[in-house]
């Protein structure tokens, strides 16, 4: 079993920046894949990058590559995800996701947060 509190959403500017955390508790979380996943409104869920249990393999969507970065810390039981260059069609509820394989559906992750609004606007 793993619980997930994400962290760090807030409002910015376009062309600003963000960290999101996401702390997980649990003694088993550096065994599980992780990742994120956003919904804007009347939008479905999808994924925005994951990380393999080690932390040495990571995936981005397309839309976020270069700009977003995912990683890790396995001592502290929490994933981040560094948002750069952000723009306006970033805006979303951000979750995290735990689960054994590392994948981009979300039907693979078993754990999630409850999510953290993001919001890209002048």
């Amino acid at each position: 079993q793993v619980h997930l509190v994400e962290s760090g959403g807030g409002l910015v500017q376009p062309g600003g920046s963000l960290r999101l955390s996401c702390a997980a508790s649990g003694r088993s979380f550096s065994t599980y894949a992780m990742a994120w996943f956003r919904q804007a409104p009347e939008k479905g869920r999808e994924f925005v990058a994951s990380i393999g249990a080690s932390g040495s393999i990571t995936n981005y969507a397309s839309s976020v590559k270069g700009r977003l970065t995912i990683s890790r810390d396995n001592f502290k039981n929490t994933m981040y995800l560094q948002m750069n260059s952000l723009k306006p069609e970033d805006t979303a509820v951000y979750y995290c996701a735990a689960g054994r394989y590392m994948t981009t559906f979300r039907n693979d992750y078993d754990y999630w947060g409850q999510g953290t609004q993001v919001t890209v606007s002048s």
